[in-house]
C-alpha cells in the first residue's frame, strides 16, 4: 500500500489515539487551547478520512467500521474528561444521557445478536450528531460554556440512536452505509425482491 493510500488509515488512528489522550489533559494539564486543538484534529480526521478514501477507492468495508470504532474511542474520552472537569453539566442532563447511554448499549447489543459485529450505517443523523458533539464539547472543554450545544447533542444522539436501532431491526444482512431508515428500508425491499427472484 502506497504512502497515500495509508492516509485515511493514519487519519482514523490519530483520531482514536486522541481519545486517551484527552482524558489525560483533563487529569494532567486541563488546558482550553490543548482540547480545542485535540476536538479540532479530531473533527478535521474524521471528515477527510472518509473523503480521502473514497478519492482513492479504498473506502473497505474495514475501514468504514474502524472510522466508527475511532469516534466511539475519541468521544468516550472527551465525555471522561467532561465528566473530570464538568461534572454538574452531567449532573444537570443525567436522564437525557442515561437513556443516549442506554440506546447505544441497547444497539450494540442487539447489533452483536444479529450480524455478530458492530455496525457502520453512518447515517446523516449520525453525521449531524458528530458535528453537534464537536461543538458540544468545544463549548463545554475549550470554553467552559455548560449552554444549549450540550444539551443539543445529547438530544441529537438520541435521534441518531433510534433511527440506527430502526436499521438494525429492518435489515437482514450486515450492510455498510445506509444513510437513513428509507435507505433501509428500500433495501429490504430490494433484498426480498431478489429471495423471490431467486425462486
Amino acid at each position: 500500500m502506497t504512502l497515500s493510500k495509508k492516509l485515511p488509515l493514519a487519519l482514523t488512528a490519530t483520531r482514536a489515539i486522541l481519545g486517551p489522550v484527552v482524558l489525560l489533559l483533563a487529569i494532567l494539564w486541563p488546558d482550553p487551547i490543548a482540547f480545542g486543538l485535540c476536538l479540532t484534529i479530531a473533527f478535521l480526521s474524521d471528515i477527510f478520512d472518509g473523503i480521502i478514501a473514497r478519492r482513492l477507492n479504498i473506502a473497505t468495508e474495514g475501514l468504514r467500521r474502524l472510522d466508527s470504532i475511532a469516534d466511539s474511542i475519541f468521544y468516550i474520552g472527551a465525555a471522561g474528561a467532561a465528566w473530570i472537569l464538568h461534572p454538574q453539566a452531567i449532573l444537570d442532563r443525567i436522564y437525557p444521557i442515561l437513556i443516549l447511554l442506554a440506546l447505544e448499549i441497547l444497539r450494540y447489543i442487539i447489533d452483536y445478536y444479529k450480524y455478530r459485529r458492530e455496525t457502520s450505517y453512518h447515517m446523516w443523523s449520525s453525521k449531524l450528531w458528530g458535528i453537534f458533539l464537536f461543538i458540544g464539547f468545544m463549548s463545554l472543554l475549550a470554553f467552559n460554556d455548560q449552554g444549549i450545544f450540550v444539551t443539543l447533542f445529547i438530544y441529537i444522539g438520541i435521534v441518531a440512536d433510534i433511527e440506527g436501532l430502526a436499521i438494525s431491526l429492518t435489515l437482514k444482512k450486515w450492510t455498510h452505509d445506509v444513510p437513513t431508515i428509507f435507505h433501509a428500508l428500500r433495501l429490504r425491499a430490494a433484498q426480498r425482491n431478489e429471495k423471490n427472484i431467486g425462486y
